[in-house]
């Protein structure tokens, strides 16, 4: 009796020198650090969500869900387009109920606009994964981006094209900052090479029915039109009346940035897209090893036949410099810790080797010249010449 009373006294001492050991383990561990992420996944933008959440999954698939000894978990919103009153709700409960330590997503102009003042009242660090509008870095110290400017991707596209005998061009945008950015930037680059712009126009955002503009394009007989619309319903109608107008057969060449033919809507295009000039940071069928592998991992994840595009890219990008800048930091999720940490950032992505711009704290990278052609029985776009380490000047 005395011998198994102080057996069951000894067990019962270890049992409690664990059970304090790991409460005081639990009580010392490092919080989750949080993510909140803001991303149309209803309503006509949905695939934007869809395509930079997917290439966050990859990434921490990748790399494990733990980084500098502390677990990360991302939180998602739905902001269902364009849609900035939304976008202030969303962030203000992640900030204020989630107490996020970082905001991220932002398919967007309308909404990283929204959100960057109350970015900056937090000191929460924005990573900004798609929208592309120009001034976006500059509506608060507390942004980067990892995506583009839209100038940064348009100029090369105007410079690709006075280079190759086309000597007037007719635009065509969206009316709205990130249209009127890529329009500006093309003229003024284009223009200076000796250009002309023979017309151009401004559509509204939401406009799908492009058959009046396309014959006064027809009209004025250009060598090329250039256009940005935002990826979805409006690009597919767009490219449907070019067609259909015959301003192929006209002569009249069709040039965008990556917007135009994007992975997830070149099919849509159909095969009279083949031939089409853009110019952009990212392809699926960009030649390196780590863009085969997140390919790879991509299609592994989420089948045989899913659609890779910038977007995708930009979302794996985002999580790397997170995990970068955390490590760096020691997993201290300070506002300006990690904002210090981001300056000046880099590594190489799928879509090649990238820097954080200490000052602008956009991306510099390289911006590919791409033409859409027939691959293994698949539209794709294939780089065939590029501008290296393109700073994102407005």
């Amino acid at each position: 009796m005395t011998y198994s009373f102080f057996k069951l006294a000894a067990a019962s001492t270890v049992a409690t020198a664990c059970f304090c050991t790991a409460a005081a383990q639990a009580a010392t561990a490092p919080a989750p650090l949080k993510i909140g992420v803001i991303l149309p996944f209803s309503g006509p933008y949905a695939p934007y969500g869809e395509q930079i959440s997917s290439g966050i999954k990859v990434y921490m698939k990748e790399h494990g869900d733990t980084v500098a000894g502390r677990k990360v978990q991302v939180i998602y919103k739905d902001d269902t387009g364009v849609a900035p009153e939304v976008d202030k709700r969303l962030a203000q409960e992640l900030l204020v109920n989630e107490k996020v330590d970082l905001l991220a997503g932002f398919g967007m102009t309308p909404s990283a606009l929204a959100v960057a003042p109350l970015a900056t009242k937090a000191k929460c660090p924005m990573v900004v994964m798609n929208a592309g509008s120009a001034v976006i870095p500059s509506r608060s110290p507390y942004i980067i981006r990892v995506s583009e400017s839209l100038p940064q991707v348009t100029r090369p596209a105007a410079k690709w094209a006075a280079k190759h005998g086309i000597k007037k061009v007719y635009t065509l945008v969206a009316d709205y900052a990130p249209g009127i950015d890529t329009e500006k930037a093309f003229t003024e680059t284009f223009e200076k090479l000796g250009g002309t712009i023979v017309g151009s126009v401004r559509v509204p955002v939401t406009n799908t029915d492009f058959a009046s503009y396309i014959q006064k394009i027809k009209d004025e007989k250009p060598d090329a039109v250039f256009m940005f619309l935002p990826p979805g319903p409006a690009t597919i109608s767009f490219v449907k009346s070019y067609h259909e107008r015959g301003l192929r057969k006209a002569g009249i060449k069709m040039l965008g940035t990556h917007d135009l033919t994007e992975e997830t809507l070149i099919d849509s295009l159909g095969n009279g897209v083949i031939g089409t000039i853009t110019s952009g940071y990212y392809s699926a069928a960009h030649d390196s090893d780590l863009n085969r592998k997140f390919v790879k991992e991509y299609k592994a994840m989420f089948g045989p036949d899913a659609k890779i595009n910038f977007m995708s890219a930009t979302g794996y990008d985002g999580m790397a410099a997170i995990y970068a800048a955390l490590t760096k930091t020691g997993g201290d999720s300070d506002g300006d810790k990690l904002m210090q940490a981001f300056k000046g950032m880099s590594f190489e992505s799928p879509r090649g080797p990238v820097t954080i711009d200490p000052v602008t704290r956009d991306m510099t990278q390289n911006i590919y010249m791409r033409e859409v052609k027939l691959v293994d029985g698949h539209l794709a776009n294939v780089e065939f010449d590029k501008e290296a380490n393109v700073k994102a000047q407005p």
